[in-house]
């Protein structure tokens, strides 16, 4: 899919990003391959760590989905675009809302902008399980950005770019998630170990799935979808078991905008949300251009059926729950930051 075309990430420097680089230069050989991010330094340790010369193809834009005019140049003559960047620490962006704001909802304005622009055939943006019902202000920009992603399938008039959502759960291993924090703790040999919650659960979904699944929705998607992979889940206090630590708990408390359970998709998006063995998409509850689309069948051929009244996916659910002897191999296999 990617031979021979232009592939532009935004925020190319976090975790997916790499991961999704790594992905490409393995599987495709692509014309051009943009990481596009505005920290430097993280830029020159990824070229580093590629040997960029081995690759004529990559290509490295210091720029911020703040900047439109940015955004336009870079964008210039892509055909695929993931749209990764975002500020997403929720206490952090609790305390600093305007700036989430602006990276998050008008970022991703300017990046339907510049697409739109540039007449890019296919953008994904990837979303968050907090955009479902959202506690936090991060979650809140986060749905935001999902239906300006979605509504920009209404207005593009002549112009052949189609926008999609793809949404999941925190990335196991991911730069200052859980499980690296949890190690590094365990390393420090600290007195205790606090958590949230004893009752608190979280999805999982691994780096080179998360990947692998948006790649495969470049080629599913209509336009307007949002896609959310079918996860497992676990308790946080049984990822502290694997890890031994759990006899040297310190209850915290819920910190701002956490909540103790997250969904994926809730009872109210159930009316138009479509079930696939393996995923689920929402649609678009407004369409305009989007009205002779079978949401019901993917470009891939894949058919699926309207959810029940009421379906809700959420991390809590028991049959989802990861076990203890599931959660250990998964963790002593995991690559993580």
């Amino acid at each position: 899919m990617f031979n021979n075309k232009s592939i532009l990430i935004t925020g190319g420097t976090g975790t997916f990003g790499k991961e999704f680089v790594n992905f490409v230069i393995e599987n495709f050989k692509p014309k051009r391959l943009i990481i596009y991010s505005r920290d430097e330094l993280k830029q020159l340790i990824m070229k580093e760590d590629l040997s960029v010369k081995k690759f004529d193809f990559l290509r490295f834009f210091i720029g911020d989905v703040r900047d439109l005019e940015r955004l336009k140049m870079a964008t210039n003559g892509i055909d695929y675009l993931v749209h990764a960047a975002a500020l997403k620490q929720v206490e952090s962006s609790e305390y600093n809302p305007l700036e989430c704001v602006k990276t998050n909802i008008h970022g991703a304005e300017n990046v339907i902008n510049a697409s739109l622009y540039n007449n890019i055939k296919r953008v994904i943006a990837l979303s968050t399980d907090k955009a479902v019902n959202p506690l936090n202000l991060y979650g809140a920009t986060k749905l935001v950005s999902d239906k300006l992603f979605v509504s920009a399938n209404n207005f593009y008039g002549n112009n052949l770019t189609r926008f999609s959502v793809v949404r999941y759960g925190n990335v196991a291993g991911s730069r200052g998630s859980i499980i690296p924090l949890l190690k590094s703790w365990k390393e420090k040999k600290l007195f205790y170990f606090p958590l949230t919650d004893p009752d608190m659960t979280r999805f999982w979904i691994e780096k080179k799935d998360a990947v692998k699944f948006v790649i495969k929705c470049f080629l599913r998607m209509h336009g307007g979808e949002i896609f959310i992979p079918k996860l497992k889940s676990f308790k946080i206090l049984d990822l502290l078991k694997v890890f031994g630590v759990d006899k040297k708990i310190k209850i915290s408390g819920i910190k701002p905008g956490e909540k103790i359970h997250e969904s994926l998709c809730d009872k109210n998006e159930s009316k138009n949300t479509v079930v696939f063995k393996n995923f689920y998409t929402i649609i678009p509850a407004l369409s305009i251009n989007i009205t002779k689309k079978n949401f019901y069948k993917t470009k891939l051929g894949e058919r699926g059926s309207l959810a029940k009244v009421d379906f809700d996916n959420a991390s809590n659910e028991i049959k989802n729950l990861l076990s203890i002897t599931e959660l250990n191999r998964l963790v002593k296999n995991l690559n993580y930051e």
